[in-house]
């Protein structure tokens, strides 16, 4: 006999586990079935296909837990496995802020939330193949200028999570994910080579960008950068385009997490109710936004996600928190634990982004006299604690409003509260074409230094 992907068989384990001794279980599984092809030069380069599942689970003793996993779904090596968990969590500390949720807050209702599309599972090795030429023949065809191909391609994949737990919660659902990029190489008059990229990735194939125009934008992104120099050390606006934007949500998401705020390892530590930033931002968490790539109906403990709004008008108004980091912080959970198969629930962001604001990027470019328009960043320079930010950057030079020569060889700095606060203006080109979305924002004052 073996344990199924399915709920019953999650929930069949998980009261399995309390009988051998858990006082609480939790079991997550997943299959995920992947597809990539590479393509460089009108040829493939490579084809990659998967399918893989695993179970994890999750078992607790009275605060002391551990958790193990397994590709084996046979019932003499997942009741094996279920004896090795409970000795191992035997073995640990307790830890008083471990354990399940509240049987109260668990999900009621599994909303579908259209996260799944037939049609990324339909589509033939062929058509893929097609799709990611399509892009590339796009971004060569638009210059003479553009040789050469550093990457690109497309990727799906299909996956199954389902989760359970010793409080009777049980729950599944499916999903799809499509990826298309295309990354061109051109050179300058001096023969200098730069790349740059364009991408898209979606759920369902209809939302997906046409290849055509994701190679037509790579080619523009591509060659802007030509003939690009450094500039002197100044304090000047910035531009961040929307790509750098979502970078800087990236670094407010790790600021905001529990995680970073019950080890008080954040600026934003005993900030609630604070003005931490410019009226003009409003950053909100919604795991409920149908067909987005961070929707789901339940969180990694089986909580429904929500929308949580971070900061209002420039006001920290929540953490993201999962069941532990909240009981860390004698607060609720926001829905946001995310599971692996092993370890405990972690958190995570949901369809994270910046709420649209009222300018246009023309608008926003046109209001400098003189800055950056930052469209890229590289390595890492960023201290959640201090809030210290510091990045290797390269874009286009604002002179009068308008973008005049590429910038390269640079690094803006700054600091994580000040350049919150100093958020002047919000586009309106809000897209989600991942799980972290921002529009272009002006930030008033950073330093550029060569």
């Amino acid at each position: 006999m073996r344990f199924e992907l399915t709920k019953e068989s999650a929930e069949q384990l998980a009261q399995e586990a309390v009988r051998r001794g858990a006082s609480a279980a939790e079991v997550v599984m997943k299959r995920r079935q992947e597809f990539a092809v590479s393509v460089r030069l009108g040829e493939v380069e490579k084809i990659k296909e998967s399918t893989d599942q695993g179970l994890g689970l999750r078992v607790l003793i009275n605060g002391q837990q551990a958790s193990v996993s397994c590709s084996d779904f046979s019932r003499e090596a997942v009741l094996r496995l279920v004896d090795e968990a409970v000795e191992l969590a035997r073995a640990t500390s307790i830890d008083e802020s471990a354990g399940l949720p509240e049987a109260s807050e668990l999900a009621r209702e599994i909303p579908a939330l259209e996260l799944y599309d037939e049609a990324v599972e339909r589509l033939t090795t062929e058509e893929k193949i097609a799709m990611a030429l399509r892009a590339e023949r796009a971004a060569q065809s638009y210059s003479d200028r553009i040789s050469n191909f550093d990457g690109g391609g497309l990727e799906t994949a299909s996956s199954t999570i389902v989760l359970a737990n010793s409080l009777g919660f049980a729950g599944q659902y499916d999903g799809t994910m499509i990826g298309l990029a295309t990354v061109p190489v051109a050179a300058d008059d001096q023969g200098r080579m730069q790349r740059d990229y364009w991408y898209d990735t979606r759920r369902r194939l209809e939302d997906l960008t046409a290849p055509e125009a994701i190679g037509r934008i790579a080619a523009q992104r591509t060659l802007r950068k030509l003939n690009g120099r450094s500039v002197p050390t100044q304090t000047v606006p910035v531009v961040f385009d929307p790509s750098m934007s979502a970078s800087l949500l990236g670094n407010l998401f790790e600021a905001a997490s529990g995680e970073a705020i019950f080890r008080r390892a954040s600026f934003l530590v005993g900030q609630l109710g604070e003005e931490v930033a410019s009226r003009h931002l409003t950053v909100i968490d919604d795991g409920r936004l149908p067909g987005k790539l961070g929707s789901r109906p339940f969180d990694g403990e089986g909580l429904p996600t929500r929308r949580t709004v971070l900061i209002e008008q420039g006001r920290l108004e929540s953490y993201l928190l999962n069941s532990y980091t909240a009981r860390k912080l004698g607060l609720r959970s926001t829905g946001n634990a995310a599971r692996a198969l092993i370890g405990a629930p972690t958190v995570d962001a949901g369809n994270l982004y910046i709420a649209a604001g009222p300018h246009t990027p023309a608008e926003i470019i046109g209001s400098v006299g003189k800055g950056l328009y930052l469209t890229e960043m590289i390595g890492q320079g960023v201290n959640i604690v201090t809030g210290d930010y510091s990045r290797s950057a390269g874009g286009l030079w604002i002179e009068n409003g308008e973008l005049t020569f590429a910038v390269q060889g640079v690094t803006v700095a700054g600091n994580l509260k000040e350049m919150l606060r100093g958020i002047g203006m919000v586009g309106n080109d809000l897209d989600f074409r991942g799980s972290v979305a921002a529009p272009t924002l002006l930030i008033d004052r950073m330093t550029i230094s060569a």
